[in-house]
């Protein structure tokens, strides 16, 4: 009995885990998707100023 308790608490923080996971992955609002803070977040606008100065240079 107490083991199945124990698998099931194993299993509930398993899932807390993965769905914390999921939730910051779409609720990010800077940085990559993968959640862990390793990369810094990706300026789209900044990025597509500078081809369009580059462009308009060219």
């Amino acid at each position: 009995m107490i083991q199945q308790l124990i698998i099931l608490l194993i299993f509930l923080v398993a899932v807390a885990y993965m769905g914390r996971m999921l939730y910051r992955s779409f609720a990010a609002s800077s940085g990559c998707a993968k959640g862990c803070g390793s990369c810094g977040s990706i300026d789209f606008n900044k990025i597509q100023k500078e081809l369009e100065k580059k462009n308009a240079s060219a």
